[in-house]
């Protein structure tokens, strides 16, 4: 048995039988191949010193098991790692940050405990996936949609807490803006309720999110505050249409307008969806070296060469793909009216899309384009590096690279530039890169995908390549708006601003609500007391 850093052999043994008096011996898991199966299956430091393996794990069933188990790990100042599924593959999995940890597994609580049709809310448990919800709304017949992320295997709790997103509208694509209430056990055992939830007998606890006095949702969303055992989300009724259709752009300079459109029609309500830049010419400048380098240079000549080359080879420079959903009445007059704001760029062209009435069979649902963006979670994304014709050696995961950048056409330029050089000057291996996307509101998000492997010296390039890539964007001021455990300490000191006073704050909060640090040590970066390298900036 592995033991947790700083607890004695006889302390954390007398703690094991605690450990079963409170939620049984079957789920108290010392056996290591058991514990085995907590490590991050896409760990970017398998079979490293550096790897971060936990000691043993618990899997409660109640929230008063959390805290029986919480008062235990308190009074034995026991590290443990609480995760809803430990699905989150590609930014550290099940396995904990502080080697050694208890990892806390909450997957056996999944009940979903209410949904309402009428009032569109869902109250669950961590243990509940997007699948579950999804079965479950089926099965009863309820006129709701859920928003999904890409695998449909994780936790509705999990995935929103790390502000996972999905790709329906807003606010249910993102998944912490989408969320009223929740249940938070704290390390010394007590029971918080959030919102309207702090009222006993609460009747809108899913329905209005401030409830009385200061909003703490926020401090358990990316932190290690407490421990989440139940949550409230807003669900989409489900609407009558959908349809998308795209819009290009045949000239370099054309990415200005096409963004500052786009962000005008979202800030103004008309396109309630995610939309992505692309560039279709790329494709093309990848394969002819004398192109590619006057679009890294892009001076006014270069501009006129690149702008001509496009159109003798009947290609946009830069795409654009939106979403409607809603009555069909307004969903046709939406993407009628979106194509009207664009029409004043010289050559625009317009494509239609998948055009879509609901309700719609499940077999249906799957032969479309993309299920996740019709509410229907699935597994799909995993193709990404599996073995193939076109990548015989497959891969043993990824990472995810994720920068915010603003919603302009000059960001999108610039962050392409920026980061496509420092790929390609420190020999990057990506498995996928996508181009700007708002995922969130009002910015772009930037998707990176790194290939892990179980080679060790392939690994460390990785990280190196990874790190370079946090420091130059920061310079930018560009930041990660989610990154994999193993470089936590790396974005949490790239947000410095005033001597790092944002992590100084949560610190001195992490002091007063855990004064043991005993929950999730180092999650984004904040560490307990007595485990920081410089006490100074406590």
């Amino acid at each position: 048995m592995r033991y947790p850093p700083g607890v004695s052999q006889p302390d954390f043994d007398r703690a094991v039988l605690e450990f079963e008096a409170a939620i049984g011996s079957d789920w108290v898991f010392t056996d290591e191949a058991d514990v085995d199966l907590y490590r991050d299956a896409y760990s970017p430091m398998w079979g490293e010193e550096e790897e971060k393996i936990p000691s043993i794990a618990l899997a409660p069933q109640s929230a008063e098991e959390v805290q029986a188990l919480m008062r235990i790990c308190n009074a034995y100042r026991i590290p443990v790692y609480p995760v809803s599924t430990g699905k989150n593959l590609g930014y550290g999995g099940s396995a904990p940050v502080l080697n050694g940890s208890v990892v806390l597994d909450l997957k056996r609580m999944n009940r979903i405990i209410e949904v309402s049709e009428d009032n569109a809310f869902a109250l669950v448990e961590p243990g509940v996936s997007y699948f579950d919800l999804y079965n479950y709304i089926q099965e009863l017949g309820l006129d709701l949609w859920i928003d999904c992320p890409d695998p449909g295997w994780g936790s509705l709790i999990g995935n929103a807490l790390d502000h996972g997103v999905g790709y329906t509208v807003n606010p249910y694509r993102d998944h912490f803006e989408a969320h009223c209430g929740m249940e938070v056990v704290l390390a010394d055992g007590d029971i918080v309720r959030t919102g309207m939830g702090a009222l006993p007998n609460a009747e809108t606890w899913q329905q209005y999110r401030w409830g009385y006095g200061p909003w703490l949702d926020g401090l358990f969303a990316q932190s290690n505050f407490g421990v989440v055992t139940k949550m409230g989300f807003w669900l989409y009724p489900a609407p009558e249409a959908f349809r998308s259709g795209s819009v290009q752009v045949m000239g370099y300079n054309d990415v200005h307008e096409l963004v500052r459109v786009t962000a005008r029609l979202m800030y103004s309500g008309v396109l309630n969806t995610n939309a992505g830049v692309q560039s279709p010419i790329q494709f093309v400048l990848g394969q002819n070296p004398e192109m590619a380098e006057r679009y890294d240079r892009a001076n006014a000549e270069d501009i006129r060469i690149l702008d001509e080359f496009a159109r003798s080879i009947d290609t946009p420079f830069w795409a654009s793909q939106f979403k409607f959903y809603g009555p069909r009445e307004i969903v046709d007059q939406s993407w009628e009216y979106t194509k009207r704001q664009f029409a004043h760029i010289d050559g625009v062209r317009f494509t239609d899309g998948e055009n879509l009435d609901f309700p719609m069979p499940y077999e249906e649902l799957m032969q479309t384009q993309d299920e996740n963006h019709l509410g229907v979670p699935s597994m799909s994304v995993f193709q990404l590096g599996n073995r193939s014709n076109f990548n015989p050696t497959g891969s043993n995961g990824h990472l995810g690279f994720s920068p915010v950048v603003p919603m302009t056409g000059e960001a999108v330029i610039e962050s392409n530039k920026v980061l496509g050089r420092v790929l390609r000057e420190m020999g990057g291996s990506t498995v996928f890169n996508v181009p700007p996307y708002s995922y969130h509101q009002r910015t772009f998000t930037i998707l990176v995908g790194f290939t892990v492997t179980r080679d060790v010296d392939a690994n460390r390039k990785t990280r190196e390549i990874f790190r370079e890539l946090v420091k130059v964007a920061a310079e930018h001021g560009w930041g990660e708006y989610r990154t994999h455990t193993a470089f936590m300490d790396d974005c949490a000191q790239a947000y410095s601003f005033n001597n790092n006073a944002l992590l100084r704050l949560q610190q001195r909060l992490k002091d007063a609500i855990d004064p043991n640090g005993i929950i999730s040590a180092g999650r984004y970066g904040i560490w307990p007391k007595h485990l920081r390298e410089d006490d100074d900036n406590a």
